[in-house]
């Protein structure tokens, strides 16, 4: 089998139905070929060793889910205990290299914590600032996805910085950002409840309601 971007490309048009699987949700500008995302998982998987010469030829792609394969890929390559550092920070650096490939909010979903967050668990994690600083609402989402890393296993210093990535970005005026500050306090509650419970009490009513909410669904019930 030959990991080539257009194999995959070949593998997901062979597969594509546009009536069944128009994938709506997706709100770019690229050609939506119609590939149910399970089954675009699934090839994704199969070319998970693609040499990054391809993944970056993947990206590319005008189309929407070759795009989405390609950071796919990214997050498959770092499973798994054989991973070396030098093929995450590989993978690492290609993801925000090509960062400008991303145009929907589940190429971050799909690759940030793995490829991103994973990558910075004992480094530093100043470039998750520098993306909460950016103008471009999908970066600012991947500095609030990132670190979703560090809620499973949970890390003390890395779930610390979540919440001043949250606290930067609670109010965002972009709903694409604002999503997933609650996801973001959910997990972390889950993992680190004290720290999540020092957050709520400093901020207060400065941060709304609905995300208080949610930052409380996995915080143990106190007797």
């Amino acid at each position: 089998m030959e990991l080539t971007a257009d194999a995959l490309v070949a593998d997901l048009r062979a597969v594509a139905d546009p009536a069944a699987h128009p994938n709506r949700h997706y709100a770019g500008s690229g050609e939506v070929l119609g590939v149910r995302m399970g089954t675009l998982f699934d090839v994704a998987k199969r070319y998970a060793a693609m040499p990054l010469d391809e993944v970056h030829r993947l990206l590319d792609e005008p189309a929407y889910e070759p795009r989405l394969a390609a950071f796919c890929v990214l997050d498959f390559g770092v499973r798994g205990p054989r991973v070396t550092e030098a093929e995450r920070e590989a993978r690492y650096r290609t993801y925000l290299d090509r960062h400008d490939r991303i145009d929907t909010w589940d190429m971050v979903d799909r690759a940030a914590p793995r490829v991103v967050g994973r990558y910075l668990r004992d480094r530093s994690r100043e470039p998750l600032f520098e993306l909460a600083r950016s103008d471009d609402p999908l970066r600012r989402r991947t500095a609030l996805t990132a670190p979703l890393a560090y809620t499973r296993p949970p890390h003390a210093a890395g779930i610390a910085d979540l919440l001043r990535l949250v606290e930067l970005l609670h109010a965002d005026p972009n709903p694409v950002v604002r999503k997933p500050v609650g996801i973001a306090l959910k997990h972390a509650g889950g993992a680190d409840p004290a720290a999540v419970r020092g957050f709520l009490d400093r901020m207060g009513d400065t941060l709304a309601a609905p995300l208080r909410r949610e930052a409380r669904q996995k915080l143990p019930v106190e007797p």
